[in-house]
Formats: C-alpha cells, structure tokens, sequence
C-alpha cells in the first residue's frame, strides 16, 4: 500500500540562520530586521512578518526554492556531511560497524574517478538483456522483475502495505504508473509550458540513448515511440484530485478475477515473478488503467516495448552513471525547476546515504545533534497539544456529541513518535562495497524489495518509520493512526529549548497540531481509531464537515501565483485543513501557558503577535517560477505565501493581535470566518 504520508512541505536544502543577538546577549527569535513594518498585517500579512528576509534571500544558484525549511536543510546535510566524511576517513572502523558501513557508501559514491572511467558498463547487462527478448511474454517477464532487481518499475506500480479496510494484514497492492514526467497534465495539456517541458523530455531521451552508442535517427525515432506509450498510460491514469479518494481506490479483488479482467496478464503468473508467494487477494488503486495497459499489450509492438524497458533502465540509471549521463538528466530537471546549477555531488550523496540506510546514518546523526532533553521538551508539546485538540473538539458547535466521542477516541489512540525510531533497521544481508557505487545501489534495491514482500503473512510492523532521522519533515500515517516527527525537523525555527512558548507554540506546536489534523481532514478523516476506512460520522456531521471544508477550498482556489495559475484547492485541501486545525489547536494550547495568558511584550512584541510571526516565519521562502508552476500541478500543499495568511485569516485571535479591521484587504467578516476543529 502506498504509505499516506500526510505531510508538511519538503523544501529543499538550505541553513543561514543568523542567530540574531539581542543587545542582552539573546537570541532575537522574532527578528524586526526581517520583517517590512511599512506594510499593514491586515493588507499583507506574509510581507509584514517576512517582507525583508525575503528581499534578501534570493535562491541560491544550486537550489529551487529558499525559505525557513531549505535553511534548517542546509545545517542538517552539513550535519550528514560531517559524519559521512568522519566514517569514510575513518581508518580504524571494525567491518560490519554502523561506521564502517556509512563510510563505504559515501566514499564509493565520492570515487568520480572510478564512476567514470566505468561510463554506462553497469547497466550494458541490462540493456543486452532486453534486446535479446524474443516475445511479448518476454516483455511482461522483464517488467515483473525489473523491480526486484532494483532496477525500475516500468508499466504499473507495486507495493506490499495494510489493507486500509483491515489495518492488521499486510496486502499485495498495484497502483497506476508507466510515465516519466511528474504529471499526467504534462502529457495532455498543450499550453506553452507543458509543450516546452515534452520538447526538453524528448532531448533528455535522445541523449541518453545517443551516449549508449544508438545513432541519432533510431534515438529521435525512440524518443516518439516512449512518448507515445507513456502518453497512453497518462490518459488511463486518475488525477491527483481523483487519488485523494480513498474509497475510489480501494479495490480489492481475487488475483483470479483481476487477471480476467486483463487479458494478456496473468497476475498469478505476475506475483511470482515478484516473489510473491501464496496470496489470494490484491488491493488495485485504478482498475481501468490496468484494462488499458492489457490492451497496450495487443497493439504496441514488441521492438518498441522492448525500446521502452530500455529507456526504464536508462532513466532510474543516469544519474549514478558518469558525467555525460548526469549532466543529461540535470538538463532536464532544469526545464522542470529552473536550478540554474547542479547540486554538488558532495551533497547529493550525503542524501543518497540517507535515504538509503538513513537509520544506520541516523543513529550517529541522533548521538550529535538530537538531544535527550529535546526529546523531553518535544514529548511535553505533544502532550498539550492533545490536550488542546482535545478541548477543541469538546466545544465544537457544528457536531453531534457521538461523533465527538469518536473523533476523541481516535485522538487519544495515536501512536506518536518522536525523533527516532525506538527500534533500529539494521539492513541485515545489505552488501556494501566501497570499491562498487552502482552495485551497491542495485543491493539496496533488491534489499529494499525483498524486506518489501517478506511483510506479506506476517504482523504489521508498528515500530518502522517512514522517515529518517535527519529528516526537516513530520508525517501522519492513517492506517497506523500515527503522528511522527523526526529529530531533522526538532531545531529553530520550529523549535528551539532556549525559545520563549508563543516562539515554539507557533512553530513547532502547530507543526504538531497539523498532524494531528491530518487524522480529521478531508482524508484521514475516513479512517476509525484502528486505522481502518471506516466510516465513524453522523450523515449530519459529516453533511456539515464538507461544507465547511468545501470552503476552506474556495478561498485557496482563489488564491493566484504567476498572475494566471490558481492555487488548486481541492487538491491542497488536506494540507489547508492541517494548518487551519494545527494552528488552532497550539493557539489554544499557547493560552494554557503563563506566557501565553500574559500581555508582556518582547522586543516590542506582544505575546500573541509572536505567536503568529513564529507561524509566519515557517512559511518565509523565495521559488522559481518554473519550480511554482510545477509544484501548483503537483504538490498537496499550498505556496507559503498562502499557508502563511490561509489560517491566520480565519482565527478572531490574529484579528485582536494586529488590530485588523474592516477595509484591510485580508480581512473576513467573522460570520464568513472558517472553524473547523
């Protein structure tokens, strides 16, 4: 099962916090330097808090976007940074050591001599293979097991995860895929910018198969012939709007029935060419895109599926292939994202180690920079959150005390987890060679997949994390009904031990009371306490619920970035509901504190007015167009800008602080005030 990670924004790398000292010797948490205090919070609340910090912090030239996460990005790879190059230099690690493991990845990763002397050799084998199938069962046979080799998955996605209907089994799931572009819009739409990202796309394909030795002609003929399949699979493919639904992508069929309704796959067959053996059921995500990619079996030609499995190889392969290979692939993603330089490798493979063995790395990471007492403060704002939450949801006026007992239930069954896993992968059978970067990225890949289908048959792990340690991320996870927040995230601006409550209250208080509201937006809010879809509402609350959460919709699809494009509210409605819930609920539990029942003001500042400024101080960030316009396509959550001002707007308590009245462009007349939780 694809895992539902209800998240905040990932934003990319980046950490120049100066750590402003106040004449005393302090830290200024809320720093005036940084904000324009000629603009009125009631006209333009994200440049009153942010307005300067934003003139002067371009994008850097290696990244996409510049803001509070990318910030604390850059202190935690630096941090990554420092412990692999320690492991890697370190001459005395015992074999099989968590050091001497981190160290070799890194180190093979940093051989760029070894790497390019080796050119594309260790895909050849691969690309031979392919070439020598002979039918078009060979064809599905190479799409089966491609991914259990670590080498792609091309056609359809596979995954082993809870039955959403039955949390406690572990089910074999299948899910819509085939395409390389992030959206299936880029495929369909012809508006200047998807055709001028199709035309960078038919480059990047002729590129890689031009530096494998195919002449020009048969790479341009390649190119159409990828394209024209991956558009196939992108008109069968749902919307993202559409994949929110859990409901509609719950299917569940016998893998004797599925397989008749896909003439040419036998998915008995299928499984165990996948290794999985033994099951009799399996979760599909979109029925009719696998009726489609039947009938593509029929009608594609076997040399132009064979040219397809080729380019699957090529694409999960470039960018650990020498130069030419990466700077193709970099190319490319600029069309997308407009970077204007490529990410040095020192970095990209400080994240390549952890997102690969991120808790053999983490476990190093927590010892440095994650500290007991920081795990305590954190345990306690999780605590008053939920008893934030908890006062919340009591004193609603739009839902009937049934449903309240239930939505209460659910609250206080949630697993949380804090900084780090309490039990450690060890990646037992994980076979690491400093002398052999691309093979020790295939072992991760088959490692990955084999530990993937050995959950089948057994008990759902409930320890396993979604994230690493270093992450600057949090999550919940609805069918383990789980909110979880990696030491990566647990430093200013969103928290900070030294920091007065309105400061950690309005950062880091209401990233946790945004997970928490993922249990009870428009998604996680179809799953019981057990994290089963089940439905617990009243017809009548939930008629009121969407009505409510239909607005909240409306006001983001009002919201415009690079004049023209839209915010999509639907598609960002689970993120709104986050910060509108999470915000609330550390307000709420911000007034439990004596700081927060006080008017004694800091730097000028009172109590509640840094309450907000913290908030706003999260979502500060600069982007590239490009990169904008791409993530309005396919990203769950809104712009900062509108995260920013998109809660405070419908809370009476950020009216009171900055004196917002009447005829001040953002404000809302209470009736027209959005209250959810």
């Amino acid at each position: 099962m694809k895992l539902k990670l209800a998240s905040l924004m990932l934003l990319s790398s980046g950490f120049l916090f100066s750590n402003v000292q106040a004449q005393d010797g302090s830290k200024k948490f809320i720093d005036r330097s940084n904000m324009d205090l000629t603009v009125k919070p009631g006209d333009d609340f994200y440049t009153y808090a942010s307005g300067n910090w934003v003139k002067n912090n371009p994008v850097p030239a290696k990244e996409t976007r510049w803001g509070s996460f990318n910030e604390l990005r850059d202190f935690n790879i630096n941090a990554v940074k420092t412990i692999v190059t320690k492991a890697m230099n370190d001459k005395n690690a015992a074999p099989g050591s968590i050091e001497k493991r981190v160290g070799d990845f890194y180190a093979a990763g940093m051989d760029s001599l070894t790497i390019e002397k080796l050119g594309y050799t260790p895909i050849k084998r691969d690309l031979a293979r392919i070439s020598a199938i002979k039918d078009l069962n060979g064809v599905i046979d190479e799409a089966a097991t491609m991914r259990t080799k670590g080498i792609g998955s091309p056609m359809f996605r596979f995954s082993v995860g809870q039955d959403e209907k039955h949390p406690t089994v572990m089910i074999a799931q299948l899910g819509q895929g085939g395409t390389t572009l992030p959206d299936r819009d880029y495929y369909l739409k012809d508006d200047a910018r998807s055709v001028k990202i199709r035309a960078a796309y038919h480059d990047f394909i002729v590129s890689l198969f031009t530096l494998t030795g195919t002449p020009a002609a048969q790479a341009e003929k390649n190119a159409k012939t990828i394209f024209d399949i991956e558009k196939k699979f992108a008109e069968a493919q749902m919307s993202r709007v559409e994949l929110r639904d859990p409901y509609k992508t719950y299917n569940k069929f016998s893998v004797a029935d599925f397989s008749k309704t896909t003439p040419g796959l036998n998915w008995g067959y299928l499984m165990q060419k996948m290794k999985v053996v033994g099951e009799d059921s399996i979760l599909v995500s979109n029925p009719a895109f696998f009726v489609t990619t039947s009938s593509m079996l029929k009608f594609v030609p076997l040399a132009d599926w064979k040219t397809y499995l080729k380019w699957n190889v090529l694409k999960s392969s470039a960018n650990n292939l020498s130069s030419p290979f990466v700077n193709a692939g970099f190319k490319f993603s600029q069309a997308l994202s407009g970077q204007k330089v490529q990410t040095p490798r020192w970095q990209r493979m400080s994240s390549l180690t952890d997102g690969t063995i991120g808790e053999l790395l983490g476990q190093i990471y927590v010892k440095s920079y994650f500290k007991p007492e920081a795990k305590a403060r954190m345990k306690e704002l999780v605590s008053n959150l939920s008893k934030a939450y908890e006062i919340r949801i009591s004193q609603l006026d739009w839902m009937s005390d049934v449903t309240k007992q239930k939505a209460l239930d659910k609250l206080h069954a949630f697993t949380k987890k804090i900084g780090y896993p309490d039990k450690w992968e060890t990646y037992t059978g994980l076979a690491i060679n400093r002398a052999t970067y691309f093979q020790n990225l295939r072992n991760a890949g088959v490692w990955g997949y084999n530990k993937m289908v050995d959950q089948l048959g057994k008990p759902v792990d409930k320890t396993k994390w979604g994230m690493t340690p270093p992450t600057v991320n949090a999550y919940y996870n609805p069918v383990m009904n789980e909110i979880v927040f990696p030491a990566g995230i647990l430093q200013f601006p969103f928290f900070d031990p030294n920091a007065d409550d309105a400061v950690n209250y309005g950062g880091i208080g209401a990233v946790i009371g945004h997970e928490m509201s993922h249990a009870f937006d428009d998604q996680g809010s179809q799953y019981d306490k057990d994290g089963s879809l089940r439905n617990w509402w009243t017809p009548e609350d939930l008629k009121n619920f969407k009505a409510k959460t239909a607005a909240l919709a409306k006001q983001f699809d009002a919201y415009t970035v690079l004049d023209t494009i839209h915010v999509n509210g639907k598609l960002t409605l689970g993120e709104n509901i986050g910060d509108l819930g999470g915000l609330n609920a550390a307000y709420t539990a911000f007034k439990l504190t004596k700081e927060g029942q006080s008017d004694e003001k800091i730097n000028g500042f009172t109590p509640d007015q840094r309450f907000f400024l913290a908030w706003a101080q999260v979502w500060r960030g600069n982007i590239l167009p490009e990169t904008e316009a791409q993530y309005i396509i396919v990203d769950p959550h809104s712009p900062g800008k509108y995260r920013t001002i998109g809660a405070p707007v419908n809370m009476d308590a950020w009216y009171k602080a900055f004196d917002v009245k009447p005829g001040d462009k953002l404000y809302k007349a209470p009736e027209d005030r959005i209250k959810i939780w």
